[in-house]
């Protein structure tokens, strides 16, 4: 599937969340900040949603619903990530990723860029190998949506550290706040 844009519609969606809550994107009274993730043990992305853990009553004082998805088996992602405060979707067969046309590729790994982040994951959160049917290769991605289903905002990845930090999220948020969208 082609890239979504600020602009663009999404058909409302519901998940399982894997604590088996179900999620509704977009959600019906607050912004969605819908975010793709690579594999469970990813130690960029384990630094990343754990920023987002640390911050989280933020988000919810931002009026922003945050969901995460892996492509990852709820398993994997329940042994590394089941304290998390917000809804975390197992995507292994990567559905959402094409739906929303999240992209993997060897630059997520080869790229200097994201190589900082890397060892500061390893450093702090260790490394697991991707399990079945995970892969190394995906390209993070993020999405803020309003309740109508307009996308606000999208951003596709160039490497594997390139998402936007909570801050810019924010950012985001306080420019796309209820009453201007």
């Amino acid at each position: 599937m082609p890239h979504l844009h600020p602009g663009d519609r999404i058909d409302p969606l519901q998940f399982t969340a894997i604590d088996g809550q179900s999620v509704h994107v977009p959600h019906t009274r607050a912004l969605t900040h819908l975010q793709f993730r690579r594999f469970a043990g990813c130690p960029m992305c384990n630094l990343h949603i754990h920023s987002f853990v640390r911050r989280h009553d933020e988000l919810r004082q931002a009026g922003i619903q945050e969901v995460a998805v892996f492509h990852s088996s709820t398993t994997d992602l329940l042994a590394q990530h089941a304290q998390a405060p917000f809804a975390l979707i197992a995507d292994p067969r990567k559905a959402l990723y094409r739906r929303f046309g999240v992209e993997a590729g060897w630059r997520a790994v080869l790229d200097p860029r994201a190589w900082p982040a890397g060892v500061r994951g390893l450093l702090r959160h260790g490394f697991g190998l991707p399990g079945q049917g995970e892969s190394m290769l995906g390209l993070p991605a993020d999405f803020l949506i309003a309740p109508h289903g307009r996308v606000l905002a999208a951003h596709y990845g160039s490497h594997a550290d390139d998402q936007w930090s909570l801050d810019e999220l924010l950012a985001l948020a306080r420019t796309h706040a209820p009453s201007k969208v």
